[in-house]
């Protein structure tokens, strides 16, 4: 064959070559986002994570389209939400918490979960940290590890507390275990603690008689599905009643709290991203490592200091990642 001949032949196919692939439609990656639905924090956290699949190049109905469920707090609307997903035929699934993770895996055991929780390892979503084992990995969100961290930060902005009660869900493994690690730093400042446990709506109100009967200078949540679902109640209960609270999830203070230490979730939020990334490009849950936070912000909001008629030190002020005005 002629050279020249050849050599344009093959031109002519490389471009049809390329026209051709170029107008095949382009795969939309379909992705679930399991959560519960908060007045505050929630809507927050999407957007951080819609905002760093942008800075990775992805744009949201050209390159995937985002499945978001919400269970209004509820638990026991969780494993159909999470079955919904599954009948939409998402390509994978993103669970904030360690009850929507749950959910999730009970629904599929083949379509990529990327989970927060806890502790993933004790919860079953995972065989270890290093290696995930299945169709499941992410992030670990530490919660009652931090309660330390959380007293002493209490007891710098109440200097004379001596005496706490502690809100906490039986039914919630991360609150359930955050009960003897609270109780256990609290004996190390000497304070004396009212332990409550809250399993239905109804118990809240039982829990704020208590704390208006004992002598409790402040009060710590340990966060669950339920108890996030009454922010609003508590924080106003907190304001009413002038009692100082710490939190571990910064809707609270950002609802009308007064503070909380925890786990800084839009880094969190922006690592389930690039976990997301790597999956659509084609890794496997079971070969990317669960990762641990490393990065923890203290919120403070000063409005609701000036209510309950506390001053926040200036050591402790200074400290804040985030202040509420």
């Amino acid at each position: 064959m002629n050279p020249k001949l050849f050599w344009l032949i093959t031109a002519i196919v490389l471009v049809l070559f390329a026209q051709a692939q170029a107008q095949q439609p382009k795969k939309i990656t379909r992705i679930g986002w399991l959560a519960g639905n908060l007045p505050y924090g929630q809507k927050s956290r999407i957007e951080v994570f819609r905002q760093a699949l942008r800075e990775l190049g992805y744009t949201e109905g050209r390159d995937v389209i985002i499945e978001a469920r919400y269970n209004q707090g509820k638990l026991d609307q969780l494993p159909e939400l999470a079955a919904e997903l599954v009948r939409l035929d998402v390509d994978l699934i993103v669970s904030i918490g360690t009850q929507a993770s749950q959910a999730s895996q009970a629904s599929t055991k083949t379509i990529p979960i990327v989970a927060t929780g806890g502790d993933l390892v004790t919860s079953g979503l995972v065989a270890s940290l290093a290696h995930p084992g299945g169709n499941v990995t992410g992030l670990a969100n530490l919660t009652f590890e931090l309660a330390p961290k959380r007293l002493e930060l209490l007891k710098e902005t109440v200097p004379n507390l001596s005496h706490i009660a502690v809100l906490w869900s039986p039914d919630t493994r991360n609150s359930a275990q955050g009960l003897p690690e609270t109780e256990a730093a609290a004996r190390s400042f000497g304070i004396k603690v009212q332990s409550i446990n809250v399993k239905v709506p109804d118990d809240l109100q039982r829990a704020f008689s208590v704390m208006r009967k004992e002598p409790v200078g402040a009060f710590i949540l340990l966060r669950s599905p339920l108890i996030l679902s009454q922010l609003k109640r508590i924080v106003e209960f907190e304001a009413q009643n002038r009692l100082p609270a710490m939190y571990d999830d910064r809707a609270f203070p950002e609802g009308g709290g007064l503070m909380s230490y925890g786990t800084l979730l839009d880094d969190l939020d922006r690592r389930l991203a690039i976990y997301v990334d790597k999956i659509i490009k084609g890794a496997k849950p079971s070969d990317l490592p669960v990762e641990q936070p490393t990065k923890f912000e203290l919120v403070i909001n000063l409005k609701t200091a000036k209510q309950i008629g506390l001053t926040i030190p200036p050591n402790v002020l200074a400290r804040a990642d985030r202040v509420v005005k």
